[in-house]
C-alpha cells in the first residue's frame, strides 16, 4: 500500500496493555480524536506500515488498542516505542474557529503594526491554555556582518524563543489559506 503523504504523527506506543495483545498509546494531543476515529494507522517499525485498528478507547489519560496482527503480550510488548501516524484526511472535522496545532506549526506570526515575529515552531500546553511556541525570524542584515563578539556560535545573531498565549486577548486571527497568524503582541515582550 502506498504511504499516505499527509500522514501526522500523533503518539507512540508506550507498551502492552493486557496478555491478549493490546497496546498502551501515549497520545500528543490533550484530545486523541483522530486516534479514536481513523481506522488505519501507520507504524513506523520495523518500516512504515499501516495497520487495521479492531478496537481502541480512552484509559488513564491515555489510549489502549487492539491491532490487526498482534495476537499477545510479547507481540504488543515489541512494539514499544513505535509512531503512531493518522492519515490527515481521517482526522474528525472541526468548527469555523478550531484549529488542530499540527495546522498551526510553520505558520507565520506577525503583529498588529506587520512586524514579523518569526514562525509557529511548536505549541505546548501549560493547563490553562496552549501557548504558541514562535521561532525568531532571520535577523535582516544589510549585507554586513551580524555583531557576534562574545556570542556563542549557536545563539549569534537569534533572538530567544516567543511564547504567545493562544488566547483571544493575543491571537487575533489565523489565516490558513495565507498561512500568518496575526498577534497582539510585540517583538520587545
Amino acid at each position: 500500500m502506498k504511504i499516505p503523504d499527509d500522514l501526522v504523527l500523533v503518539g507512540h506506543i508506550a507498551g502492552a496493555y493486557g496478555l491478549q495483545g493490546w497496546v498502551k498509546i501515549q497520545p500528543y494531543s490533550a484530545e486523541a480524536d483522530a486516534l479514536l476515529h481513523a481506522k488505519t494507522w501507520w507504524l513506523d517499525k520495523p518500516a512504515m506500515r499501516d495497520v487495521e485498528r479492531m478496537q481502541v478507547r480512552e484509559h488513564g489519560g491515555g489510549i489502549v488498542a487492539q491491532l490487526m496482527g498482534v495476537a499477545d503480550r510479547d507481540a504488543a510488548e515489541a512494539l514499544k516505542g513505535t509512531a503512531v501516524r493518522i492519515s490527515r484526511s481521517h482526522f474528525p472535522a472541526l468548527a469555523d474557529n478550531e484549529f488542530y496545532w499540527v495546522d498551526l506549526i510553520g505558520m507565520a506570526v506577525e503583529n498588529l503594526q506587520g512586524t514579523s515575529l518569526g514562525t509557529v515552531g511548536d505549541l505546548m500546553d501549560n493547563g490553562a491554555h496552549p501557548i504558541l511556541r514562535v521561532q525568531p525570524a532571520a535577523p535582516e542584515t544589510d549585507g554586513k556582518a551580524p555583531e557576534t563578539a562574545g556570542k556563542a556560535p549557536e545563539t549569534a545573531g537569534k533572538a530567544p524563543e516567543m511564547l504567545i498565549p493562544f488566547v483571544e486577548q493575543y491571537v487575533i486571527a489565523v489565516d490558513r489559506e495565507a498561512r500568518k497568524v496575526t498577534v497582539d503582541w510585540e517583538l520587545d515582550y
